[in-house]
C-alpha cells in the first residue's frame, strides 16, 4: 500500500487526471475494508469546519427534513460567498421530470450507514458537516455505494443525476459517479465520471474518454465548500456541470447506462463527502422554440431555501426554459401552481406554496415576461402526484407546475 501511495502522489504532482489514476490502479488494488468505524474516526470526520467552508448556494433540491420544516435546504454553512441568480443566468441544466431516487440523509442516524443505500465496497457512514447530514465514504480504493432500488436497471435513455459534494482538501481525489452498463457479453461494467477537487471533470472506461478544466482554474478556492454536480444524458450525449458551469460534453457516449453508483478513493483522513442525491428520468424538455400545445409543464428544478420562498440559483436552468417557451409562444399564458409534500402543517404548506408561486412569477417578470401573462396559486400538499411515504415520492410531490390558461 505504501508503494501505491507513493506512485499516486507522483502521478498527482505531474497533474495526471483522477480518471487516469483510476485507469492505472483499478483492478490491481483490492479494497481495503475497515469493518469498525470507531468513535475516533467520527471525531476526525467532524474536523471539517463549517465556519470555514462558505457556501456556493447549491444545496438541497427542495428537500424535506426531520425538523418538520417543509421542503428546503437544511444547510448551516456560511452563505456570504453564495452565488446569486445572476451568477446562474446562463445555466441550462433542467432536471428530469420523474424522480426515481432521492436522499438528503435526514432520516439517518449520525454515525450509521444510511438506510437507503447499499455498500458495494469499502466503508461509509452518515456524519455531519455543521448541522447538515452527509454521506462520508471513509475507506476503500475504490469505495463504492449505490442507491437501494427495486430493480437493477432503472435509468431510461434520458436521465439526470444531481448531488452536492465537498472536497475536504485541494489534493483530494474528488468523487466519482459510476454509470453502470452491460457489455456485449452481459457482464457488469461502468463508465466513470470524476468530479475532482478543483472543479474539473474527466471520464474513464467509456469508448472514448474526455476531460475538461473548471473555467475558474485550479488556483480558485474550491475545497472546503459545497458544490453542485449535475449530469444529463440524452440521445447518447452526456453533459456534466459543476455549479453554474457546463464543464464537459461527450457527444457520443457509446454505451447505455442502467444504474448509478458513487465512490472513489476514500480514507478516514480524507473522506469523500456528498449529500442531496437526486436521480431522475427525463430531462431538458425538448419544447424550446416549438409551438406549445401541452396543457401544462411539471418542473422539479425550481428550488427554494428551507421553509422559505427564496429561489436558489440552480433553479435558473428551469426558469430559462420557461422564459424561452413563453418568448417562443407570445400568446401563451400560465398559472403558476406551487406544491409541497406533506411535511409540516397543511395550513403552513398552503401559504408556503403560494409564496413560492408568487416568487417564481416575480422572477419571470424580472426576466422579461409580462406580468399579465402569469397568475399564481398555492396548493400546499393537497394534490400529491406520488406517495409521501418515501423520499423519492416526496421529492416528486415538491414541484412547480405551469398550467396553460
Amino acid at each position: 500500500m505504501k508503494i501505491i501511495a507513493v506512485a499516486l502522489s507522483t502521478l498527482f504532482l505531474f497533474q495526471v487526471s483522477h480518471a487516469q489514476i483510476g485507469s492505472i490502479i483499478k483492478g490491481t488494488v483490492k479494497n481495503h475494508v475497515n469493518n469498525d468505524v470507531s468513535n475516533e474516526t467520527e471525531k476526525e470526520l467532524n474536523k471539517v469546519d463549517p465556519t470555514k467552508q462558505g457556501n456556493n448556494g447549491n444545496d438541497n433540491q427542495q428537500s424535506g427534513n426531520s425538523s418538520g420544516k417543509n421542503d428546503g435546504d437544511a444547510s448551516s454553512a456560511n452563505t456570504a460567498a453564495a452565488p446569486t441568480l445572476k451568477t446562474y443566468q446562463n445555466y441550462d441544466f433542467v432536471p428530469g421530470d420523474s424522480i426515481v431516487f432521492y436522499d438528503d440523509f435526514t432520516e439517518d442516524q449520525d454515525g450509521e450507514f444510511p438506510s437507503h443505500w447499499n455498500l458495494v465496497a469499502g466503508q461509509g457512514v452518515t456524519n455531519k458537516v455543521g448541522s447538515d447530514p452527509a454521506f462520508f465514504l471513509t475507506e476503500g480504493n475504490y469505495v463504492k455505494v449505490e442507491p437501494l432500488m427495486k430493480t437493477e436497471e432503472y435509468l431510461d435513455n434520458t436521465f439526470t443525476v444531481e448531488f452536492d459534494y465537498m472536497p475536504k482538501n485541494e489534493g483530494s481525489y474528488g468523487i466519482i459517479c459510476f454509470l453502470k452498463f452491460k457489455d456485449k457479453d452481459g457482464n457488469d461494467e461502468s463508465g466513470d465520471i470524476t468530479f475532482n477537487s478543483h472543479g474539473a471533470v474527466s471520464t474513464g472506461y467509456f469508448p472514448k474518454d474526455f476531460s475538461a478544466e473548471n473555467p475558474a482554474g485550479n488556483s480558485a478556492p474550491f475545497a472546503g465548500k459545497w458544490h453542485h454536480g449535475a449530469i444529463i444524458m440524452k440521445n447518447n450525449q452526456l453533459k456534466c456541470y459543476v455549479d453554474q458551469n457546463r464543464i464537459l460534453v461527450m457527444p457520443n457516449v457509446g454505451l447505455k447506462p442502467t444504474a448509478v453508483q458513487f465512490g472513489g478513493i476514500g480514507s478516514q483522513e480524507d473522506p469523500i463527502i456528498f449529500r442531496n442525491v437526486r436521480v431522475a428520468n427525463g430531462g431538458n424538455m425538448n419544447i424550446i422554440g416549438q409551438k406549445f400545445t401541452a396543457s401544462k409543464i411539471v418542473t422539479h428544478g425550481i428550488n427554494f431555501d428551507v421553509d422559505k420562498a427564496d429561489i436558489k440559483p440552480e433553479s435558473m436552468g428551469t426558469l430559462n426554459m420557461i422564459v424561452n417557451v413563453m418568448k417562443s409562444n407570445p400568446d401563451l399564458k400560465f398559472e403558476i401552481d406551487g406544491h409541497t409534500d406533506n411535511t409540516g402543517q397543511s395550513a403552513h404548506n398552503l401559504k408556503l406554496s403560494q409564496d413560492r408561486a408568487d416568487a417564481v412569477k416575480a422572477q419571470l417578470v424580472s426576466m422579461g415576461i409580462d406580468a399579465s401573462r402569469l397568475t399564481t396559486k398555492g396548493f400546499g400538499d393537497t394534490k400529491p402526484i406520488d406517495t409521501n411515504d418515501t423520499a423519492a415520492g416526496k421529492a416528486n410531490n415538491r414541484r412547480v407546475e405551469f398550467v396553460k390558461v
